[in-house]
């Protein structure tokens, strides 16, 4: 069924927010769909390649650290001062301003200089790695007599 929209949203959202429906994470969908990285994880034989979409981000404003195991990325954009000065007012903004990270645990054993990355045309591309785990030693038995 179609449901009337205003500027691309529902005019019943703010209505349906009390209630809740079964295997549906709201916080994936609807309004808050534009704050999630779209990201897409892609494994070969020898590592994992990460995949996450970050249109309209600089370089500069992109940062990715590897904590505790966790491999963080997160981005953050303000809007220009410049377009203050501008002459006229906004209808309608929909380009993201503001920050948003993604979290992805890759392992102890992995390290920054195993990570390599690049950011091409709004695309951040991680190779990270496969490593072996290492192998936990087994309890040794002490003999005893008597």
């Amino acid at each position: 069924m179609l449901m009337p929209s205003v500027f691309g949203r529902d005019i019943f959202d703010d209505f349906m927010d009390g209630f809740t429906f079964p295997d549906v994470d709201k916080e994936l969908y609807g309004k808050h769909a534009k704050n999630v990285m779209k990201t897409d994880v892609r494994e070969s034989e020898d590592g994992y390649e990460v995949i996450v979409d970050l249109p309209g981000f600089k370089k500069d404003e992109i940062e990715v650290q590897l904590e505790n195991g966790y491999l963080n990325i997160s981005a953050a954009k303000g809007l220009d001062k410049d377009e203050t000065d501008k002459k006229g007012k906004y209808i309608r903004k929909e380009r993201y301003a503001g920050s948003m990270s993604r979290s992805f645990y890759v392992g102890d054993d992995i390290t920054e200089n195993d990570i390599h990355g690049k950011f091409e045309n709004g695309i951040l591309t991680l190779d990270v790695p496969k490593k072996e785990a290492k192998a936990v030693e087994t309890k040794k038995h002490i003999a005893i007599e008597g």
